[in-house]
């Protein structure tokens, strides 16, 4: 079914690959300043999707069609950059369902699908993410044994790693809003949380 020398070197590269600061892991910890890790958490479900699904077709070779029509990853990327970046600059002025407000019942009216869509459109637009899987992915799969069963643990052991990683991002990100927060900082949590998601942006768009 798998071959388990190549799967115990996969996983410690991949979870190397997975916690190096990146677009997922940069936009977990903003949202965990800012709605905390259990609604982040939507996010995630939407982002190891995402690379779930670029991780079958990058193996499948469907990847290989899509890479023929950049047109396409030029068209995700800058949909998701502007949404991003519209995200980021309400947060910064304090506005949108995403900004931290004065009154705590006000703060977190994002609603589940947005955040499941936002970490889905993340993952699917990232060029880099794309390359990275067709360059890592193939040489762990065994010519010898079944690809389904082999790809099934492959996506395993990539879905566990990212949620691990953004976990650890998302919570250390709730930790220091948090620690704003009590100091009575909203304005200053939103303007870093803004700055980064506007950074995120700024990273897939150039990308």
């Amino acid at each position: 079914m798998v071959d388990f020398t190549l799967l115990a070197i996969f996983i410690p590269t991949f979870f190397i690959v997975s916690i190096t600061p990146g677009m997922c892991m940069t936009l977990a910890m903003t949202l965990g300043m800012s709605i905390g890790v259990r609604k982040t958490m939507w996010m995630m479900w939407g982002e190891l999707l995402g690379v779930a699904t670029v991780a079958i077709t990058a193996v499948v070779g469907v990847s290989a069609v899509m890479l023929q029509y950049p047109l396409i990853f030029s068209f995700l990327k800058i949909a998701g950059a502007l949404y991003l970046l519209w995200v980021g600059v309400n947060m910064w002025r304090s506005k949108g369902k995403l900004a931290l407000s004065d009154t705590p019942s006000e703060s977190t009216r994002i609603s589940k699908l947005t955040l499941f869509n936002q970490g889905f459109l993340t993952a699917i637009a990232n060029p880099k993410g794309w390359a990275f899987m067709i360059s890592l992915l193939p040489p762990f799969i065994n010519p010898n044994l079944s690809l389904l069963g082999q790809l099934t643990v492959l996506v395993l052991v990539i879905s566990c790693s990212e949620f691990i990683c953004m976990m650890l991002y998302a919570t250390g990100g709730k930790t220091i809003g948090k620690a704003l927060t009590q100091q009575n900082n909203v304005k200053k949590l939103n303007k870093i949380s803004g700055s980064l998601m506007m950074a995120v942006a700024l990273w897939l768009a150039l990308s």
